[in-house]
């Protein structure tokens, strides 16, 4: 159980069980997941996770969930983005600038296309 210490960490808690709610009753779903870990946020995530909020605002996009996740695992890699649209097997895009990240929304995440040149081989 989360310790809450502060009114940040009470509304932070709250986000995250709203986030998982929604990721699980929405089924067909975009999602983009972006590493939030220190390596990632020290590799540049806050402005790769503003621009696809940026971007997704801009478009009036309002099918996509964007979530934070910890330390994805690849730190070489950092800022990671995940990408699951549906049932179809999530696609791991690293080294996501924010540019690298408009590619991705636009390119994948609105048509549909896998980003080849940025997705990490699992």
């Amino acid at each position: 159980m989360n310790k809450v210490k502060s009114l940040e960490d009470l509304k932070r808690i709250r986000e995250e069980a709203l986030q998982k709610r929604d990721a699980k009753t929405i089924s067909g779903q975009k999602q983009v997941i972006v590493g939030m870990g220190t390596v990632g946020i020290a590799a540049g995530a806050r402005e790769t996770l503003k621009a696809i909020l940026n971007f997704i605002e801009s478009e009036n996009l309002n099918e996509i969930v964007v979530r934070q996740t910890g330390n994805i695992g690849w730190d070489s890699y950092e800022p990671i983005v995940q990408v699951v649209i549906g049932e179809a097997e999530k696609v791991t895009y690293g080294k996501v600038t924010p540019e690298v990240a408009m590619k991705i929304m636009k390119e994948h995440v609105v048509a549909g296309n896998i980003v080849k040149e940025y997705a990490i081989e699992a």
